[in-house]
């Protein structure tokens, strides 16, 4: 286990397993495929209750939903940092840019472009 950040892990520019794989979920959750696999799990839950069938369907119905339900929290957030990670490097890198092109003259606008760059290490 690790608390570093998942767009630090593996080296520059290489996703690992996991990574690939909470792209590949990040993608698959966003088709019209997912969307009909939930509305099933959604119905299939409430046909074991309609049905009045054994606690032990519902319990299944209802642990099945709960399981998906932690797959993708995990799988999407994974994506969601490394895209995040991703923007804030662009946007220090146009930060940057824009401070060399205003280097020497001092002005606001260079404070403000210098207090940009890694705001997100202080935050």
């Amino acid at each position: 286990m690790t608390f570093e950040h998942p767009s630090e892990k593996g080296g520059r520019g290489r996703l690992g397993r996991f990574e690939k794989l909470a792209e590949l979920a990040s993608n698959f959750t966003s088709s019209a495929g997912f969307s009909v696999l939930c509305v099933g799990l959604v119905l299939a839950f409430l046909v074991v209750h309609a049905l009045h069938l054994p606690v032990i369907w519902q319990h299944l119905a209802g642990d099945a939903m709960a399981a998906v339900s932690l797959l993708l929290l995990s799988l999407l957030k994974n994506s969601e940092r490394r895209a995040e990670h991703a923007i804030q490097q662009k946007l220090d890198a146009i930060a940057a840019a824009l401070l060399e092109q205003q280097e020497g003259k001092g002005g606001q606008a260079h404070e403000d472009l210098r207090r940009a760059i890694g705001v997100e290490e202080r935050e």
